[in-house]
């Protein structure tokens, strides 16, 4: 991929690039990451998945943000370079929040520790007797900070969002969190996906406004399981990246050298889960 403008910066998964004054082009790459490591065997036309399914959630968002006053960074997938067409996506250029805003809605991975060591998610007590893939009571809100490439994103709870971006943002950034988390698993419900958890990034707009910007409700910021398969207590089966974390789970890599290549069936089977997520979501064929 050749794009002929200045690059601003090159994240686990994206490059960016200035696209003008106010505009940036975004474009998604087939890296892969997990446990905040960029692996080294790409994953075909995930990049693909990643840009067309978050301009269809975005599609779909768009209500839920008005309803706040917010709005998407998205300003066109089409007007975009022909080398990185279906891939890319020029955006609003915003000053984005440091905060990655993550909603849960069930039971599962790094939560589910923390529940079973503490009765909580951060600073949100649950009840008693819930297990792997347990759906909770209300959707919670679990921010996180924001890594640098090779370094770990950090659970923070709700008062350190506060110190960040001061009381009334941090409240802004969990309701609206909340609400987008709600609606997007009312509609991956209704086709047969549930909605574990995700995370959404915020920027905000020169008049002050909040903006949704970055991937959403894609296989890489989210975890979707089967509805029709979905039983607690056990791992559930996903469309996610959570196959990866899995393999290089019991490759018995330790996380801390560099990791291991992917073998080339897992390399097929996670892009058959991308592409499953994306179909089954949005009702359209991938090309």
């Amino acid at each position: 991929m050749t794009v002929d403008l200045p690059l601003v910066a090159r994240g686990k998964v994206r490059e960016i690039y200035d696209a003008g004054p106010e505009q940036l082009l975004l474009v998604a790459s087939d890296r892969i990451s997990a446990y905040d490591w960029v692996l080294p065997t790409p994953i075909p036309d995930k990049g693909k998945v990643l840009t067309q399914l978050s301009v269809w959630w975005f599609e779909q968002l768009a209500p839920v943000l008005a309803s706040f006053g917010a709005s998407h960074h998205l300003v066109s997938a089409a007007d975009v370079p022909a080398s990185v067409a279906g891939r890319a996506m020029l955006v609003r250029r915003l000053e984005m929040q440091p905060v990655e805003c993550v909603a849960r809605g069930y039971l599962s991975g790094g939560g589910t520790k923390e529940y079973e060591r503490t009765g909580s998610i951060r600073d949100v007590a649950l009840p008693a007797g819930l297990v792997e893939g347990s759906q909770l009571p209300e959707p919670v809100f679990t921010p996180s900070t924001k890594a640098e490439i090779g370094e770990h994103d950090e659970p923070i709870d709700f008062p350190r969002v506060v110190q960040l971006v001061g009381a009334e943002r941090a409240e802004q950034l969990r309701e609206l969190t909340l609400a987008l988390y709600r609606r997007g698993a009312e509609v991956a419900r209704e086709a047969g996906i549930v909605l574990a958890d995700t995370k959404f990034e915020f920027g905000v707009a020169p008049d002050g406004g909040l903006v949704l910007g970055d991937e959403v409700l894609t296989p890489d910021s989210s975890r979707f399981w089967p509805a029709d398969t979905w039983s607690p207590g056990s791992v559930q089966p996903s469309y996610d990246k959570q196959f990866v974390r899995d393999w290089l789970t019991s490759s018995g890599w330790d996380r801390v050298s560099e990791p291991p290549e992917l073998p080339d069936d897992v390399v097929a089977a996670t892009r058959e889960r991308y592409v499953t997520a994306y179909e089954q979501l949005t009702g359209r064929r991938f090309a």
